[in-house]
């Protein structure tokens, strides 16, 4: 990460100083586009990553529409880039390069730059149609520490659809919560007095007149919280960092990645494969309350602890790792794993190599956890 973020503080030192000449769009291509997607590992020079002028056509008024980069990951477009000039607003773009995101469905993400700031769009609204607004937005003459992660994630070998929209779906909630949390504490409106005094148990009626007389008391409550909750951030700050110069004159070391041996059956071992596989499941269904149970032969993903509720079985295989769902394969879902470029072996297994290709088919996963969750599935016949 260190190595990558040098690169990119170099690139951006790059755009503030050679951006003003980049006049023409084919220019800031070639000195602002081009670098960047080097960095993050889409080499320019290999067409099996990086294709310019790609096709994309879409039924309707326009044919042969073409997108000035699609970027590849095993044989297939991830992610289109459409292309402006450095001084060029790129805001007046976004249904041009709309036209080619949603002619394309295994197309995840669309970006639109002009070299200087890069602006990411998925489709979170609606199924391959692309979203009206960004979920990303970097400068690259101002990069923030937090840019330094997001980018991280469109890295080739870190690419990941399903992991880039919830990346994308986070993004807008902290935004929209951000407002929201914010214009409540500013403003104190009517609801929010009300939830603090139900909150507090004042024995009053809450009617108009006796919230009318509160909410300047909720308003000096609620910058003295802030205060109070700033204070506290600075302190726990300084004790973690004490903490941490403690640790630093003791030999202690933990290994995350180690073995976990159930204590009762010895034979029982959970990796950390199987781990990561687990974090994977939840980040796909959106259940953190997910379980886990692990046998001597394979290692299952649970809804609500019932046994009979797998989700997924993953067999850590030291040659091929695989995973088994409860569901029965259709010929549509075996296309479905192919275009995902996965093998299925005998018994219906999956084979996904490593942890991390689930994600390729977190379609399927969904669909064995809405299987999982519906009763009727599990009644007696």
């Amino acid at each position: 990460m260190n190595k990558f973020k040098n690169k990119l503080e170099a690139h951006s030192e790059h755009v503030k100083k050679v951006g003003s000449h980049c006049t023409t769009e084919e220019t800031t291509k070639q000195a602002l586009i081009l670098p960047l997607l080097d960095i993050l590992g889409f080499t320019p020079y290999d067409p099996t990553k990086v294709k310019a002028e790609f096709k994309a056509d879409f039924p309707g008024e326009k044919a042969n529409e073409r997108v000035d980069y699609a970027l590849f990951c095993q044989d297939l477009p991830v992610m289109f880039i459409e292309a402006k000039s450095w001084n060029e607003e790129i805001s007046n773009h976004c249904p041009q390069l709309s036209r080619y995101f949603n002619a394309t469905p295994e197309v995840a993400v669309a970006a639109i730059t002009n070299g200087r700031e890069w602006r990411f769009f998925t489709d979170l609204e609606q199924k391959n149609i692309m979203d009206s607004s960004p979920f990303l937005k970097i400068k690259i003459e101002e990069l923030q520490n937090n840019d330094f992660e997001q980018l991280y994630q469109f890295r080739y070998d870190q690419f990941k659809p399903e992991a880039l929209r919830t990346l994308a779906e986070e993004s807008i909630y902290f935004s929209l919560f951000t407002k929201t949390i914010a214009s409540s504490l500013r403003e104190a409106p009517v609801d929010f007095v009300k939830y603090v005094a139900n909150k507090s148990n004042i024995s009053r009626q809450l009617n108009q007149k006796f919230i009318d007389s509160i909410t300047p008391i909720v308003k000096k409550a609620i910058e003295k919280a802030v205060s109070n909750m700033v204070v506290v951030g600075l302190t726990a700050q300084k004790e973690v960092a004490d903490d941490l110069n403690t640790d630093k004159n003791e030999n202690i070391i933990i290994d995350e990645t180690a073995d976990i041996i159930d204590p009762e059956n010895p034979k029982i071992i959970t990796t950390y494969s199987e781990r990561i596989f687990f974090d994977y499941i939840k980040s796909i269904t959106n259940d953190d309350e997910l379980t886990y149970k692990d046998n001597e032969s394979y290692f299952s993903i649970l809804y609500q602890s019932k046994s009979n509720r797998w989700i997924v079985r993953y067999y850590d295989n030291k040659q091929r790792p695989s995973i088994l769902l409860p569901i029965e394969l259709t010929e549509k879902m075996k296309e479905e794993i192919k275009r995902a470029g996965l093998e299925i072996g005998a018994g219906e297994q999956i084979i996904i190599d490593k942890p991390e290709n689930v994600l390729r088919i977190a379609g399927l996963i969904n669909d064995a956890y809405e299987y999982t969750k519906n009763d009727e599935n599990f009644k007696r016949k």
